[in-house]
């Protein structure tokens, strides 16, 4: 932890708020890339917009589905639902293998190894606490994996999307 200690970090976090700051991260800086191409591939991710996130939202839309992309779906927080069908209140995200530590494909970074396994776990744990407090909100979440095939998915989000509406 930085030298200021966690009662420090508390009042930077408050004087952030306050001013009206983005995000801070508690886990620091991120590691220099350890190589030119490694930075390429890190800042070609998308955040939106995703090959199998656009394929899982034609299939939808082709189905008659309509929804809203990329909304923060919980108040005050800036957790956004890739995929929101907000009058039924259910949820999609489509998950990275990587970023979110599939069981399948998930994989441990060589380079940074400490960083990364920091970060993949938060991203987890983030993950949980959004489900977490989605449901507890009322709302009905599907977590798609980057690999399951098109047609799984949106069986999958259309049985939630019917018995939502029932």
């Amino acid at each position: 932890m930085h030298p200021v200690g966690l009662l420090g970090t508390l009042e930077l976090l408050l004087a952030a708020m306050a001013i009206g700051c983005g995000t801070i991260s508690l886990m620091g800086d991120p590691p220099a890339a350890s190589s030119a191409a490694a930075l390429r591939r890190m800042k070609a991710a998308r955040r939106r917009d995703t090959a199998p996130e656009l394929a899982l939202r034609r299939a939808l839309h082709a189905l008659g589905w309509r929804y809203r992309v990329d909304i923060a779906v919980l108040p005050g927080s800036r957790r956004r639902g890739d995929i929101v069908f907000s009058r039924r209140k259910v949820v999609v995200f489509v998950d990275g293998c990587f970023w979110h530590s599939c069981p399948l494909h998930g994989t441990s970074a060589k380079a940074n190894a400490s960083f990364w396994a920091d970060k993949l776990a938060s991203n987890e744990q983030r993950d949980r606490d959004t489900d977490r407090r989605l449901a507890d909100a009322g709302w009905t979440v599907i977590r798609v994996w980057e690999h399951e095939p098109v047609e799984v998915a949106v069986a999958r989000v259309s049985a939630a999307l019917a018995s939502a509406g029932s």
